[in-house]
């Protein structure tokens, strides 16, 4: 990560501590292709305890399935990287945690991994809180694995900050 988006994004995570606190809002999250990266970023600021609730790394199916409430039949049918899979373990993030928001990331960072219907780059987010809901599919044209995940952290904080705008 360059010195310019390092600065950058911890100016979008302090907004969103502020955002938060402002309303008197929490926050979870459930991070698979990202691996916590999400979490690291928002608690490397002091004070973010006022509303970070914390996250669940599920990289595995079974913790989406058993920690985050994900039905095994979405996961079967359409497999980890998907719209309905994000809603579904932000959903969870959200209820295992009591907080009134959440964001998941699920997706392909790569090397390995892709297909030709979800290639490496391809990352499912979602935000739930009250009265909303919305999941986006993003395909990253970056190959690099840490470049997906640093940006995939990067349009997480973008996405929470317009979803608490509407």
């Amino acid at each position: 990560m360059g010195i310019n988006l390092v600065m950058v994004l911890d100016e979008k995570v302090l907004t969103l501590k502020k955002q938060f606190e402002e309303r008197g809002f929490t926050l979870s999250l459930a991070e698979s292709c990202t691996g916590g990266l999400l979490a690291a970023e928002i608690v490397k600021h002091g004070g973010v305890s006022s509303f970070f609730k914390g996250a669940v790394v599920s990289y595995a199916q079974d913790v989406k399935k058993d920690i985050l409430y994900v039905p095994s039949h979405l996961l079967k049918t359409m497999g980890e990287v998907n719209g309905p899979v994000a809603l579904a373990m932000a959903h969870g993030a959200r209820y295992s945690m009591n907080s009134d928001w959440a964001i998941s990331i699920t997706g392909v960072a790569g090397p390995g991994g892709g297909s030709k219907t979800k290639p490496v780059g391809t990352v499912c987010f979602a935000v739930v809180g009250p009265c909303f809901e919305q999941s986006i599919k993003k395909e990253f044209k970056i190959k690099n694995r840490n470049e997906i995940q640093k940006a995939s952290i990067e349009f997480a904080v973008d996405f929470i900050l317009e979803s608490l705008a509407q």
